[in-house]
This record gives C-alpha cells, structure tokens and sequence, in this order.
C-alpha cells in the first residue's frame, strides 16, 4: 500500500493556487494507478519511484506546472519527447495551467502503467558515450542579438561555457524562424535577470 510524504503536501500547499489542483489530481491519479509508488523530493520537487527507480515527477512555478516520465524516450507516444521540447514548457505535457490542459484521466493512467512496465522489465535509459569534440562556439547570429542588451550580455559573457552552450543550443534548435525569435527574446530577458537557461529547476531562483 502507497504512502503519502509529508515534504509533497508541503509542495503542493506552497505552490500557487491554480497549480494546487493540478498536483493533488496527478499524485492522486499515479497513486490509484501504482499502489506500490514511493514519493520523494528530489532537486526540490516531487518525484514517483517504483520498484526502485525513479518513474515520473511534477512541478510548480509561477505560471504553470510540469510533469515528466523518467523513460519517455522509451515510450510509445512520441508526443511526449515533442511536448517537453517545444517553447519554455520543459515537461512532457507541456505548460500545465488547470486541469483542462492534462490529458484524460484514461489516457494519464495508460501512460503510467506504461511507465510502471518498463521497470517492471528493468528497461534502462542508454547513456551514450562521450565523445571527443572541440570546444563549441556560439553562433554569431546569438551573440550579436544578445549584445543589444548590454545587461544581457554581461551575464551571458560572465557564464560558464556550458551554461552558455544551454542557451545557444536551445535556441540554434528552433524549426522556424519565429520559434527562433521568441526563444532569442526570452533567452535575453532571463540574461537580464542574471538566469541560467533551467534557472526553474535550480532552488536558488524559486521564490
């Protein structure tokens, strides 16, 4: 039989009023669905493990909520890869605002006992092999809109390479120009608040 953790109701009463419904609605659904789930705070926000390893989270921010599976690459529906891509979503259902934005509750429970099967047969992410590569270099199409904004840009030129790499791939990866141009726009608004590209899943930037 399921329990339920202490630290995720705290979450979940801390976190914004809209978002409140959809955290009880999710935890209930993969409770009712996975009796044997363990709940954990991991990285500051709530996580479902079963059989030992980590199955699915959720999160809250200031304007929505996410929820990931840990093996969505290994899922049928490749939506959920999609989903997690597109814009600022960084979750696999993406922006989550009300309980009119989730899937049925149908097709969540297809998803999570999908999810409890690849433990269930003990799938594995791959991890791929570092390879050999030279140091990457911002295009220069990024840095010359990013220099508009001398604010911006003295904390992106302050960055580590890799949190500079964050932003230029996010950004170098858009499929139209407009996607483009949206991502470039908030990328500097973020600089200018001196934010990392997944400041929102970092706890020194939730308030």
């Amino acid at each position: 039989m399921s329990t339920k953790n202490k630290l995720i109701d705290a979450y979940i009463a801390k976190s914004a009023d809209f978002a409140q419904p959809v955290l009880i609605h999710l935890r209930e659904l993969i409770h009712v669905t996975c009796p044997e789930v363990e709940e954990k705070i991991k990285w500051g926000f709530p996580h479902f493990d079963y059989k030992g390893e980590m199955m699915c989270s959720m999160a809250s921010f200031k304007q929505h909520c996410a929820f990931n599976f840990w093996k969505a690459k290994l899922m049928k529906d490749v939506s959920l890869i999609a989903n997690a891509k597109e814009e600022t979503a960084m979750g696999h259902f993406g922006r989550i605002t009300s309980l009119k934005d989730l899937p049925s509750d149908k097709k969540m429970i297809a998803y999570i006992k999908e999810a409890m099967q690849l433990n269930d047969e003990g799938k594995k992410l791959v991890k791929r092999k570092p390879t050999v590569t030279t140091q990457f270099v911002v295009p220069d199409y990024i840095i010359k809109a990013i220099k508009k904004n001398k604010k911006a840009f003295a904390t992106f030129d302050a960055f580590p390479q890799s949190h500079k790499k964050e932003y230029a791939l996010w950004i170098d990866e858009a499929k139209t120009e407009e996607t483009k141009s949206k991502r470039i726009a908030q990328t500097i608004e973020w600089l200018e608040e001196g934010k990392p590209r997944n400041w929102k899943y970092m706890d020194k930037y939730k308030k």
